[in-house]
């Protein structure tokens, strides 16, 4: 097929090319240009609107994830599946049904007093009426806790697993050190696997543990099978929880109504949780490849093209949210974002996640926290992968 064209926008979501602090400007200007556009440079198309996100996220038969979800992956060949994004039906649809149990709605609520008690402990050790870095000092350590004890990690460990995960996650600081990269990632893969062996010899109550003796007709998932899904959700667990909840709570330093809008009604929790995904998008974008010749928003898209889905650009789409998408506002509804992916390849930790940003928002609420306050330059994360914070001094100014 032909009509290719180079969109010169899309080199801007080259690593180096990124506006990391600010993307929300160029993703305005894709979407303008058009429902998917051209990097010839890469050899892919960029979807940037909710409309072309969702419909090939939601579309197993059109596009394949095998095939890379990463715009580096582009003809790269694995001799196995990396992790289950990358698989498609049949396989992805096994390893759903053979993981699924073990985060469904009934484990979930089984879980949530656990994580409710566990924010409430975090948040009554922060200190409040002086600054803190809202990162290292909240955000980071609820995902952590909740990673650790659902996958049976000793405590003692739990301080390992924020390493990890910075270690599978490209652009990150620790990329910049290949040694250190490898040697944490070989550490946890070392660790979820003495976990998986002792949970084979000894059952306990944990995910690794019904993961392993979870049985479909006979079936189960295998030793590299389950390295496979912990790693992948040790780092997901942790990576998007974690930039969620920090994310959020600098947006409502930056909308101060906001905060008191929810201190005033606290039922408004969980329009203002998925408002918090909506606006922070921790996972930027995830690519799909075409597996036959199709259209996709009017335009023609080749069998074997790449199509990279935009999210942080489709939860800012006017068109869907309207004019007021640019505004983090915590009673939006209906709320459609695509901050855990769409159709197929949903986030299997979606309840979780929800649960841990809900729960963090109460237990400050709790805590009599009335003000959250910016009081120093907000630092992002450069990759282009992970919208994330780094570091943000906020105050949490009680009554």
């Amino acid at each position: 097929m032909d009509g290719r064209h180079h969109e010169p926008l899309t080199e801007q979501l080259a690593d180096d090319a990124f506006p990391h602090d600010d993307p929300f400007p160029l993703y305005e200007a894709l979407r303008a240009a058009g429902p998917l556009v051209w990097n010839a440079t890469g050899g892919y198309w960029v979807a940037s609107r909710h409309a072309e996100v969702t419909a090939v996220g939601a579309d197993a038969t059109r596009f394949c994830s095998g095939r890379g979800i990463l715009t580096f992956e582009i003809g790269v060949d694995y001799p196995s599946p990396p992790t289950m994004m990358h698989t498609d039906p049949p396989a992805h649809t096994r390893y759903r049904s053979l993981v699924q149990p073990a985060f469904g709605r009934r484990v979930v609520r089984a879980l949530e007093p656990t994580i409710r008690a566990a924010a409430a402990r975090l948040i009554a050790q922060v200190r409040t009426n002086e600054s803190i870095d809202i990162v290292t000092d909240l955000a980071a350590i609820l995902p952590v806790q909740v990673i650790g004890m659902i996958l049976g990690i000793p405590e003692a460990e739990w301080d390992r697993v924020w390493a990890w995960s910075e270690a599978s996650i490209p652009g990150t600081d620790t990329w910049s050190d290949p040694e250190r990269r490898n040697a944490l990632r070989a550490e946890m893969t070392a660790e979820l696997a003495e976990l998986v062996a002792s949970a084979r010899l000894a059952p306990r109550h944990d995910v690794i543990s019904q993961l392993v003796h979870e049985d479909l007709d006979g079936d189960r998932l295998s030793d590299d099978e389950l390295a496979m899904f912990l790693n992948q959700l040790l780092v997901a667990g942790n990576e998007t929880t974690r930039n969620a909840i920090s994310g959020g709570l600098v947006a409502f330093s930056e909308h101060p109504g906001e905060w008191g809008r929810l201190v005033e009604d606290r039922a408004r929790v969980d329009t203002a949780t998925d408002e918090i995904l909506r606006w922070t998008t921790p996972v930027i974008a995830f690519m799909r490849t075409a597996t036959v010749d199709t259209v996709v928003g009017g335009v023609p898209v080749a069998a074997g093209d790449p199509v990279l889905m935009l999210y942080a650009s489709a939860n800012r789409d006017e068109d869907e949210f309207g004019s007021d998408a640019g505004t983090f506002r915590i009673d939006r509804s209906p709320n459609h974002h695509v901050a855990f992916g769409f159709g197929p390849h949903f986030c299997l930790g979606a309840a979780l996640a929800r649960l841990e940003i809900a729960a963090t928002l109460d237990a400050l609420i709790d805590a009599g926290v009335t003000t959250i306050d910016a009081v120093g330059p907000v630092q992002r994360s450069r990759s282009t992968i992970i919208a994330g914070v780094t570091n943000a001094p906020l105050v949490l100014r009680t009554r």
